[in-house]
This record gives C-alpha cells, sequence and structure tokens, in this order.
C-alpha cells in the first residue's frame, strides 16, 4: 500500500514529499493511520547523516500516535478504531536474555532491535517512521494509548521523549524521599522535571538560562539551578541520589559528579556527537559514586509509562506544525527554539 510521506534523499537535502510502500497487516500485524508525529533530534541527526550507518532515502519520525485503521487475523492485542502508539522500535529477536526480560532495547540477539526508522543498521531493508500517513506494526511493539483526545498530540513525545526519562527514573528508583538532578530543559528534561515530580521525588533542575527558571519550576522543579554559577552548583554537592543528564553536547561530568551523595548516579541519555571529557576517578572512587547510561525503554515499560501519564494526566508541551515545516522546526531545534517539542499534525500531509 502506498502512502504518502516526507524523506530525506541523502544527507545534504532537504526532507520532501516522498511514497512509502507499507506491507499489508499479515496475521499479528496492526495497520495505523497517524494522526500526531512528535519530532526528536534523533530524526534530525539521522535525516542529516550525522550517525553512522544512515540509509537513504530515510523517512525519520519514532513518536507516533494514531488509529487501528486494521488488524490480521491472530491480533489479540488491539481492535479497529483503537487510539495506540508506536514508539523507538518495532521489532526485536525475542529470544536472548534482554527480551526475555521484557528489555527489548538492549536486544543481543543475532539481529539487535530494529528500528521505527533507518532499522536494519548493518544492511538490508530499510524501516521508514513516523513521517508518513500510515504504519504497519507487529501487534507486539504496538502500545495501548489512553488519553484523552484533546491530549494526543502531547501524548506523542511520551513515546521517545517520555520513555527515556521515565526508564532511569523507575529503574534507579526515583520517588519520595529521594532527590533528583534533570540537567538540560529541553525535549527529554521538561519531561524529566515532570516525571520526577510525578513519582514523588524532590527535583532540582538545571539549566544554563535563566529563561528557563520559571518555566522549570511550572513544570514540577521543586529548586532550578543556574549551572553557570559555581556558587549556586556549590551549594548543592554530596546531595543528589540521582541526576539525569539529557544534554546532548559534549561537557565536563564532573561538575554533576561531585554534587552526588555517596552511592549516587549520575546517568547520561543525551547523545552527543563528539565524547565528553573523562570524569575524575577521584570523584568517584571517594564516594563510591558512578556514571551510567540509559537507553529508552522496553515495551512494558512503555506501556507502564504511558498509563501513569494518561492517570496523572501528564503530557508533553508542544507546539503543533504542519508536515510541510519540518525542515524549518529542524532549524529552529539548532537554536532550542521550541518549549519543548514539535508535533506533526499529520492531517498536514493528507490533505
Amino acid at each position: 500500500m502506498n502512502v504518502k510521506a516526507y524523506a530525506a534523499q541523502s544527507a545534504t537535502t532537504p526532507l520532501a514529499p516522498w511514497t512509502v510502500d507499507r506491507r499489508a497487516p499479515g496475521p499479528k500485524d496492526v495497520a495505523i493511520e497517524i494522526l500526531y508525529c512528535g519530532v526528536c533530534h534523533s530524526d534530525m541527526h539521522t535525516a542529516r547523516g550525522e550517525w553512522h550507518g544512515v540509509q537513504f532515502p530515510a523517512v525519520p519520525g519514532h513518536e507516533i500516535i494514531g488509529k487501528v485503521a486494521a488488524v490480521g487475523k491472530e491480533v489479540t492485542k488491539f481492535k479497529p478504531g483503537q487510539v495506540v502508539g508506536v514508539g523507538c522500535m518495532v521489532a526485536s529477536c525475542r529470544v536472548c536474555d534482554s527480551c526475555g526480560e521484557g528489555l527489548e532495547q538492549f536486544c543481543n540477539g543475532p539481529v539487535s532491535f530494529t528500528g521505527t526508522y533507518n532499522g536494519p543498521v548493518g544492511g538490508g531493508a530499510n524501516t521508514y517512521g513516523g513521517y508518513s500517513t500510515a504504519i504497519t506494526v507487529d501487534q507486539d511493539f504496538v502500545l495501548a494509548v489512553n488519553h484523552g483526545e484533546k491530549d494526543l498530540a502531547g501524548a506523542a513525545p511520551l513515546l521517545c521523549a517520555g520513555i527515556t526519562t521515565w526508564s532511569p527514573l523507575r529503574h534507579w528508583k526515583a520517588g519520595p524521599g529521594k532527590k533528583v538532578g534533570i540537567v538540560g530543559i529541553g525535549g527529554l528534561g521538561h519531561m524529566g522535571v515532570k516525571l520526577a515530580h510525578a513519582l514523588g521525588a524532590h527535583v532540582v533542575a538545571f539549566t544554563t538560562s535563566k529563561d528557563k527558571v520559571a518555566d522549570a519550576k511550572k513544570l514540577g522543579a521543586d529548586e532550578v539551578v543556574i549551572s553557570k554559577d559555581p556558587e549556586a552548583m556549590k551549594s548543592h554537592a554530596n546531595s543528589f541520589d540521582l541526576i539525569i543528564n539529557t544534554v546532548a553536547a559534549s561537557h565536563d561530568l564532573d561538575a554533576y559528579m561531585v554534587l552526588l551523595k555517596r552511592d549516587g548516579t549520575q546517568v547520561l541519555v543525551g547523545a552527543p556527537p563528539t565524547p565528553h571529557p573523562s570524569p575524575a576517578a577521584f570523584n568517584l572512587i571517594f564516594k563510591r559514586r558512578s556514571l551510567g547510561g540509559s537507553l529508552i525503554g522496553g515495551i512494558a515499560e512503555t506501556q507502564e509509562m504511558l498509563d501513569f501519564c494518561a492517570k496523572n494526566g501528564i503530557t508533553s508541551d508542544i507546539e503543533m506544525i504542519p508536515m510541510q515545516d519540518i525542515n524549518k522546526a529542524y532549524d529552529r531545534m539548532l537554536k532550542s527554539d521550541v518549549k519543548y517539542r514539535f508535533v506533526i499534525d499529520m492531517a498536514s500531509l493528507k490533505a
């Protein structure tokens, strides 16, 4: 089935109209009419060939909200007309230890997890993402969305920005009695603040911009620290249980390592194009601190996050755009000129 899409034909060409051939639903497939698709920095890095292994043409988009159009004869989890989501992956090996534990994002089978776009990086048929009017996905990688109609667009970024911050918050047990720092108040960071607050933690937001202080408090931060202020940083030394660092640019990690209490952890979820300077060993050794990383979340964990957000009225702060403005949106993202996530209204592509 041919559907309308937007694609980058090369790393140096803007996204433009294209046609994607979507498969008819197999026995276990769900065909989805896409309503909204969030815009992630990963989309831009892929479209502009900034990450290794990009296959062109590239159709980005892995924050997908839509309605079920049809299901295969063996599908038991979903029915036509139901609102569903698709996140960052559409397949995994399902037999490795990670898949068996519901951690498909860490699939280490013969073929790793398949991304919603640019999936089989090692070669083979490419996958095309949510910058399109429809997609067909195995039911095991489709998620139920229980937000109300008016909140569906704001729910789209939960499929990446939401789960990327939810997973480390849950793994490192953020909640009442824990002091949690969120570094960077952008697409990821603003969701980290909202979720950590909703989980009951004492939340401290770190930003380089004084203009974001009021916004961070509205998002749920109990305190906001200007990270360029040495005295403000020093006042939080040795006090954090967990710091989630969402910044996708190379920077000094030791500025945050020293803020951790004994046995505290700084978790990296931002992916800079060049490595961070190596942190000092003594800042780790003398307080038994840890530096970790986290990658999205498994399907069960993503469903848990969506259900939690629906129950607690949590969505992303978004700016809606038509598909035709995607290249302008990318340019604005580079300037951090969005609060805090672009979402594409796919009706603009269907028109």
